[in-house]
This record gives C-alpha cells, sequence and structure tokens, in this order.
C-alpha cells in the first residue's frame, strides 16, 4: 500500500513536472524566436521620414556663406551614420552603383579644385558629397524590406495630397498661400517668375520653381498607384492616383507632364498584359520600330522631335534643343573638369540655366562627372530590372520602382534637378537596392507564427520516467 501510494504521488508529481517543463519550454521559445522568424521591420526610421518631409519645408538660414534647408540640415546630420552602416554592410552588400555615386562626388571636388582652387573646392565639395552621397545612403540604409518601402509610399503620398488644396488655391487665386504661411516663422526661398498658362497661376506651392514641384510630386505616381494601392479597391487606388496626377498637373509644365504621362502609360501597359511575360519585351520593340519611324520621315532627331512637340510653349523647347547643342559642345570643349561655377560655352544672348540633369554634370565638372552620374542610375536600375527570385508582390514594387526610374530619368533630359528634387531622386533612387537583397519570402505581409508547442510525452516514456523514480 505505501508502494503504491508513493507511485501514486509521484506519478502525479511527475505529471506537474512535465506539464511545468512543457510549459517553460513555450516561453522560451516564444523568447528565443530565430532571426529568420522575427517579423520584419515596417516602419521608417525617425531620420528617414525628417529626410522625406524636410524637402517640403522651404525653409532657409544661413550659417556665414553656407545656406541650410532643413534637408541639408538632416543630411548632415545623417551622412556619416549611414556611411558607416554601408561600410559594415547593413545596407546590403556594396553595389556598383554605390562606388559610382562617390566616384562623382570625389571628381566634382577634383574638377572644383583644379578650376577654382583649394580655397572654395572643400565648401562646394562637402556640400556635393552630402547632397548627392548622404541622400542616396540615406535611401539606401533607411529602406531595406517591402514594409518600409510601402511606408516610404504612403508617406509622400500623404504629402502631396495635403499640398492639394493649397495647390488648387494658388492656381486659382495667384496666391502661393503655403510659401508666405511658412515665411511667417523663417526665410524661405523667393517667389518664381510666373506666366500664366490657361488662364491659371502655375503653382510652385514650396519649391523654387513650378517645375520643380511638378517632378517632386508626380514623380511617385507609379509608387502610389502600385505599391500604396497594391491592397485597395480599385475606386481608393484610383482616386489616390488621381490625387497625385491633379496635384502635379497644377504645375502646367511640360516635363512634369511627359513624366506623368509616361508612367500612366507604363502602368496601363502593365495592367492589360498583366499576365504575358513577354510585355516588356514587346514594349522595347515598339519603342525601337517608333524611334527608327521618327529618324527616317523627320528632318530633327528623335529628341529633337519630342522636345518640340510636346511641350506647352515651342520657344522653351527650342531653347532645350538650343542648350543640349551649346551645353553638349561646351562639354567637349572642356572634357575633363568642365567649367566649374564659370560660365559656360554659349552665345552672349543665351541664358545661363541648364535645363538638362543629364548633361549639367558633363557642363560644369568634366564628361566622368556625367558618366558616372548616369552610370550610378542605369546600374541600379539595370541590376534591379533583372533580379531573379522574386515573388508576385516584389515584382509589382519592383515595377513601380522602375517606372518611377524611368519618369525621373526621362524628364531628366528636359529640366534641371536642383536642391529638394535632386535630393530626393537620389533617395528613391537608393530606396530601390534592397530589391537586390530580397528572395521570394520577403514580399509576404504574413506575420510569422508563434514557435510550435513541443509535442506531449507519450504516455509510454511517462510511465518509464515514473518507473524509474519508484
Amino acid at each position: 500500500m505505501k508502494a503504491s501510494a508513493r507511485a501514486t504521488a509521484n506519478s502525479s508529481l511527475s505529471d506537474q513536472e512535465l506539464r511545468s517543463t512543457t510549459a517553460r519550454s513555450f516561453r522560451s521559445e516564444s523568447r528565443r524566436k530565430p532571426a529568420s522568424t522575427a517579423e520584419p521591420r515596417t516602419k521608417l526610421a525617425w531620420w528617414a521620414v525628417l529626410f522625406l518631409i524636410s524637402p517640403f519645408v522651404p525653409w532657409l538660414w544661413a550659417i556665414g556663406s553656407m545656406a541650410i534647408s532643413p534637408y541639408r540640415l538632416v543630411l548632415v546630420i545623417t551622412v556619416l551614420p549611414c556611411l558607416g552602416m554601408w561600410l559594415t554592410g547593413k545596407a546590403g552588400r556594396i553595389l556598383p552603383s554605390d562606388i559610382a555615386i562617390l566616384l562623382y562626388c570625389l571628381w566634382c571636388m577634383v574638377s572644383l579644385t583644379v578650376i577654382h582652387g583649394f580655397r572654395s573646392a572643400p565648401e562646394s565639395g562637402g556640400i556635393i558629397f552630402i547632397e548627392t552621397a548622404g541622400a542616396y545612403l540615406l535611401g539606401r540604409c533607411s529602406v531595406r524590406s517591402a514594409y518600409q518601402f510601402y511606408a516610404m509610399a504612403r508617406l509622400l503620398f500623404w504629402i502631396v495630397a495635403i499640398l492639394l488644396p493649397f495647390a488648387a488655391f494658388e492656381a486659382l487665386s495667384n496666391w502661393n498661400v503655403s510659401l508666405d504661411l511658412f515665411a511667417k516663422l523663417f526665410p524661405t526661398h523667393v517667389l518664381a517668375v510666373n506666366v500664366p498658362r490657361w488662364g491659371l497661376r502655375r503653382v510652385q506651392t514650396v519649391f523654387e520653381h513650378p517645375i520643380l514641384f511638378g517632378v517632386s510630386c508626380g514623380g511617385i505616381l507609379a509608387a502610389v498607384h502600385l505599391v500604396l494601392g497594391e491592397k485597395q479597391s480599385p475606386l481608393r487606388r484610383w482616386s489616390a492616383s488621381a490625387i497625385v496626377w491633379t496635384t502635379a498637373f497644377l504645375s502646367l509644365s511640360a516635363g512634369p507632364l511627359t513624366a506623368l504621362a509616361v508612367q500612366t502609360m507604363l502602368i496601363s501597359w502593365n495592367w492589360l498584359l498583366h499576365g504575358y511575360q513577354e510585355r516588356w519585351r514587346i514594349l522595347w520593340a515598339v519603342l525601337f520600330a517608333n524611334y527608327i519611324f521618327i529618324s527616317f520621315v523627320s528632318n530633327q532627331t528623335v529628341p529633337e522631335f519630342y522636345l518640340t512637340h510636346f511641350s506647352f510653349d515651342q520657344e522653351s523647347a527650342y531653347y532645350r534643343v538650343l542648350i543640349w547643342h551649346f551645353g553638349s559642345e561646351s562639354a567637349l570643349n572642356h572634357p575633363l573638369f568642365g567649367v566649374g561655377f564659370n560660365r559656360w560655352d554659349r552665345p552672349d544672348w543665351m541664358p545661363g540655366s541648364i535645363d538638362m540633369f543629364w548633361l549639367y554634370h558633363a557642363v560644369l565638372f568634366g564628361i566622368p562627372a556625367g558618366v558616372l552620374m548616369l552610370f550610378s542610375f542605369l546600374l541600379l536600375a539595370v541590376a534591379v530590372s533583372f533580379k531573379k527570385g522574386l515573388d508576385e508582390k516584389l515584382i509589382q514594387y519592383r515595377t513601380a520602382y522602375l517606372i518611377v526610374m524611368i519618369g525621373y530619368f526621362l524628364v531628366g533630359w528636359t529640366v534641371h534637378f536642383w536642391n529638394a528634387t535632386y535630393v530626393l531622386f537620389l533617395f528613391l533612387l537608393g530606396s530601390g537596392s534592397w530589391l537586390l537583397d530580397a528572395g521570394a519570402d520577403d514580399g509576404s505581409t504574413t506575420r510569422s507564427p508563434l514557435p510550435r508547442r513541443p509535442a506531449a510525452i507519450p504516455q509510454t516514456h511517462r510511465r518509464k520516467i515514473i518507473t524509474r523514480r519508484v
């Protein structure tokens, strides 16, 4: 009887121990969730949020001879931490486009030293490094997953949506109320010379020029439609796209509107032929045939044809043709180091503005700088376009990124990106690099499952344990 009672007590005790051990094991396993099943970061870092807001804040401060804007202040603070993250591999592997960006900054510094001497080169070259490499690396380091790419698109959409009523008011009333509101606290940049079109004011809002407003707001159209609208109903998706379209349209500038039209056509092409894998090869064939056709039937080059036939103002279109002719000639006259901030080679009657982003760097800093800037763009965009092993969601995100970049690439032949628009473009360029490190699992939006509860110990094993203890 005593032995039986002792066995019963030990059996009860062992059951309790087993249950307690199982519970402790479950809690322990829950705490030790492996890195492979850890939840991905879904939010942008605070410095990335500040940066994405800062281009839309037009304040200007002066420290000595240096102008400080909000976006420049953010980049000054983040450039070294981002450089450290990049060097230690926290932004993924080092890419050829990274090297091209850094070599561009180095060449600009060398060019400015040769043209203007050692005194002015450090300040100007330092600003170029901060705004170029700083913005690009911030995009590389801040956006490392589909979740963060989505968060970036969402934040930019809401900024554009907030600007829409101010833009509409400015277009109808000829009063830039948004700039005046910011000017009540700190100095801002001045109003641009504005010639009305179609009876409306060309909207500038918080940017230096209506063109920059149109490029910055319209550049995110594909990201809003394909990323932000991925899980939305057609009504909500197209409504969000319409907000971006309307806001950017109020710039009434041919360059930004061309980028909007190209993005819309590419989105439509992707939607119409979504189930056909060869759709992009067909598009390339159509574009090539179009190029050949225009080359034969027109007495203009293909770029000149589009510049002169798709513009609000024939005079400004003709001026861009002149920029290409005289700008490229100036770059060839000063092929190695450019002209720096001196007068570039052009007729006396021609203004000094170079409204062509992809030509600007070659004219000012030499052909190597122009090639490096173009290569930094193409190397990353082409690498992302050929990335294999992505699931359906990541393919859609990649399509959005590439369409955004195509819009910037095309509009860059008709306008120049400077200040806030320049750093925003480079951030967006770097923000797609995570796709090169992504796998098929990275696009999943489902939460990682909890660790499985350890299986209960079979009854036969319990008897053996109890028997041994008895």
